[in-house]
């Protein structure tokens, strides 16, 4: 595995020399203040509104795919999954159409990426919180390449692009992740740990200090993992949208789509 050099960016009108070479050595990259703080708490607030609404009518999938419930600090049931958000703000359609994110398919080439607005998951929310009530707040080491082979089409290139809502340092958890094992072969990409059931921490692991508004990068075949906070209740709150750049086949879904028969695996499968 590459020794790794933990060093933030800021994305402008184009990515630099430097910030590809980066991103093809590590398979990881940060980029600070992509949002400013006011936008964070404006798409808390949209997001607080579609779980409100998905609630009261009882929602349980989006296109197929399961919401992952749970309960807050005072017993209401809360959803800490949700999916295809996109679909249901017009300010979190419109932020998937930032150019910012389109300059982000260039971290695939040769291949050729797409934002994934209608394919995969949308764009995802995820509300970690470490409260005996939670049911959501970590995440196991996996790479997100088997869901691949799940739905009969072999690997390809993607990206997880991360939107950080809340200021997540360090030492509140958080993403994990073995730089450079984007590069694996087949067999340790698959198999190099027991996906999603393994929570061990990794001696060559690195973690990241996190804003609200960074935006967080990983190609899809580096074993990665969300570590529980030390905290309880409100501290250990982390909140993190995330877009699929995908590349092959477009493959959008409906809400006449199929439960992908790996979510029967959901009391392991968080992501």
């Amino acid at each position: 595995m590459v020794k790794f050099e933990y060093k933030t960016f800021t994305l402008g009108e184009k990515l630099t020399e430097e910030q590809k070479e980066y991103f093809r050595k590590y398979g990881v990259i940060q980029f600070k203040n992509f949002i400013s703080k006011d936008t964070a708490k404006l798409f808390i607030g949209e997001l607080a509104t579609i779980e409100k609404k998905w609630l009261d009518e009882g929602v349980e999938k989006i296109n197929g795919i399961p919401l992952k419930f749970g309960k807050n600090e005072n017993g209401e049931k809360m959803i800490q999954r949700m999916c295809f958000t996109n679909h249901y703000s017009t300010v979190l359609g419109e932020f998937l159409k930032d150019p910012r994110l389109q300059l982000l398919t260039e971290l695939l080439a040769p291949y050729e990426g797409r934002v994934s607005e209608n394919e995969k998951d949308g764009l995802v929310f995820n509300h970690y919180v470490n409260d005996p009530n939670s049911k959501f707040s970590q995440m196991g080491w996996h790479t997100d390449s088997p869901r691949d082979l799940f739905l009969g089409q072999k690997i390809l290139p993607m990206l997880n692009v991360g939107i950080h809502l809340d200021d997540c340092p360090f030492s509140n958890g958080g993403l994990r992740v073995l730089p450079g094992t984007q590069n694996q072969n087949v067999l340790k990409l698959l198999f190099g740990k027991k996906q999603f059931i393994d929570h061990n921490p990794d001696p060559r692991e690195v973690g990241f200090e996190i804003n609200a508004g960074d935006l967080t990068v990983h190609d899809g075949r580096l074993w990665h993992r969300v570590e529980v906070s030390p905290y309880v209740g409100e501290q250990s709150r982390r909140r993190v949208m995330y877009v699929p750049i995908i590349t092959g086949k477009y493959m959008p879904k409906s809400a006449n789509s199929r439960t992908p028969f790996y979510h029967r695996f959901a009391k392991v499968v968080q992501k």
